[in-house]
């Protein structure tokens, strides 16, 4: 009987704690018994897929800007219209439950409004990365074979090679034709089709595929119903129903779709660009008063190299949150930032098959630099080793992850080890003794160099934090004395003095170890990255330093 009641007790205390955390953001707030009876219905017949959670929200907050993007604003109110007149369009083309839907478009009213189409058809929804190859786009299609596929009209020469059953446009700069969204939503609305479709039986799947860096994207299924992932990140984040976020990290990535499914709870207008400028994100930050910043840290840096002329230009008093994912924070940015633009930023850590796993705060960022922060709500991690068993808190090993997000597989087989019941990140980490994760390196990235493990990101940190540094970038590569050495490429700080390869070798040589002293550092232009701020290591192979 104790077990049970500990375990009676432990739900009691988790719903309770997922309570708090709905409240003070916002979420749970009183609404008329009208409101409620509709919401109420709504999440009976749709669940918390897209569908109901943006049918929810048009009750709660119909005339509230959903969206802010280069065609002008949509209210919630509007959205639910539109989304309904795509959704009978889409299904006059054939598009039924369980069929799949792709949809390769840049940040736009187009990308959310086609999801929220394809939620109400209980169709499966897979997002393709604005920055793949025709060849990774082609491969990809012929292994998921959606219904059909929607796509910004600048995507319609990369898709030639692709097998393709129908496409429609999700934004063109020319007169929007029948086969646009745009058209197949103007057609709705002309014909009055703008009543809600009979809910279907199948509630349909969120496909995001991984980054590519090592090879094919894999499709990783995200679980339908964003309420346990949207307690787990405000646990730890403060955001708050009605703010403006500008989402620059892309959408079709797990970050830029996380702040799309908070939008359907939280009510978050949505600020979105098809590309991004750092000049223009500072202008849209200061111009629009927006609450929160959704990026990739490579944007921050694009961001604190511009001028300080330029980064006067915009100050940001109302900016609360500044939510970075995707690849870990380099060097000193988190202090830079702050320094400038006050102690707003959040560093999430976390992966496609895990989403998030733990997020540092501004005081995690300012205490213990480098570090991937706490745990958030219902949320286990677990460093191991080779064998599966646990580490103690400072030892290094393989990260776990176990939460109600992460995948059950790969659309096409197989997927990332699980040990009783937590997920592999991939990467390797430890536990401080206040309880702060950090993230070491990927499990496949280490070396051994002198009989010695080699992560390249302590290395990277390293030379990141130089003044005249502006990105970095390390791989193990051959040593005929040490069996393994790392080989780093640079990016200079652009009309600075350049730095010398020898003192940045002196720089690691001071500050760490001398086997993790790089054996080259080889400067270029700009590293090899994707769409996502990833940098694409496997290019950096094919560079050899010169002589």
């Amino acid at each position: 009987m104790g077990k049970i009641a500990n375990q009676v007790a432990g739900r009691v205390k988790d719903t309770a704690t997922s309570l708090k955390i709905l409240t003070e953001s916002g979420i749970v707030r009183p609404y008329s018994p009208r409101v409620i009876a509709g919401m109420a219905n709504a999440l009976r017949q749709w669940s918390t897929t897209p569908a109901g959670g943006f049918k929810t929200i048009a009750l709660r907050m119909p005339q509230q800007v959903a969206i802010i993007d280069e065609l002008g604003a949509l209210t919630f109110g509007d959205l639910q219209k539109r989304t309904n007149a795509l959704a009978h369009g889409l299904r006059d083309r054939g598009v039924r439950p369980g069929d799949g839907v792709a949809v390769m478009c840049r940040n736009h009213r187009g990308f959310i409004e086609a999801s929220i189409a394809v939620s109400k058809l209980g169709a499966d929804v897979l997002y393709l990365n604005t920055a793949f190859a025709g060849p990774q786009l082609a491969d990809v299609i012929a292994r998921e074979r959606p219904r059909v596929v929607v796509h910004d009209e600048e995507f319609t020469g990369l898709l030639a090679g692709a097998d393709i059953a129908d496409r429609v446009l999700g934004w063109t700069d020319g007169e929007a034709g029948s086969d646009s969204i745009e058209g197949l939503i103007s057609a709705g609305l002309a014909a009055g089709r703008t009543a809600d479709l009979a809910p279907p039986a199948d509630k349909g799947r969120t496909i995001i595929l991984t980054s590519g860096t090592t090879g094919t994207p894999k499709g990783a299924p995200r679980p339908q119903g964003g309420l346990p992932a949207a307690i787990s990140l405000l646990s730890r984040m403060p955001l708050r129903s009605g703010w403006k976020c500008h989402v620059a990290a892309p959408l079709f990535h797990t970050w830029g779709f996380a702040h799309y499914q908070l939008a359907m709870m939280l009510g978050t207008t949505l600020v979105l660009t098809r590309r991004f400028d750092p000049e223009d994100a500072l202008r849209i930050l200061h111009d629009e008063d927006c609450d929160s910043f959704a990026v990739i840290p490579v944007m921050l840096q694009r961001i604190l190299a511009l001028p300080e002329e330029t980064l006067d230009r915009y100050p940001l008093p109302h900016l609360k949150a500044v939510a970075s994912s995707g690849s870990a924070l380099p060097g000193d940015l988190p202090t830079q930032w702050m320094d400038r633009f006050g102690d707003n930023l959040y560093s999430i850590y976390g992966s496609t098959e895990v989403a998030w796993a733990s997020i540092a705060s501004p005081q995690d960022l300012r205490e213990a630099p480098g570090c991937a922060g706490r745990l958030p709500h219902q949320t286990v991690v677990r460093i191991l080793d080779d064998q599966g068993r646990e580490l103690p808190i400072g030892q290094s090993g393989r990260i776990f992850v176990g939460n109600s997000l992460q995948i059950e597989g790969y659309t096409g087989g197989g997927g990332k080890e699980i040990v009783d019941g937590l997920m592999s990140s991939g990467d390797v980490g430890r536990f401080d003794a206040d309880g702060r994760l950090y993230v070491e390196g990927r499990d496949d990235e280490m070396i051994v160099s002198g009989g010695e493990n080699v992560f390249p990101k302590e290395v990277e940190d390293c030379i990141a934090t130089h003044e005249r540094v502006a990105e970095v970038a390390a791989i193990g590569v051959d040593d005929p004395d040490f069996g393994k050495r790392l080989r780093a490429f640079v990016v200079r700080v652009p009309e600075a003095e350049p730095v010398s390869a020898d003192e940045l070798k002196d720089l690691v040589k001071r500050n760490l170890a001398r086997f993790k002293v790089p054996r080259e550092i080889v400067f270029l232009d700009e590293l090899p990255r994707n769409a996502t701020g990833k940098v694409l290591k496997r290019e950096l192979t094919t560079i050899e330093p010169s002589e």
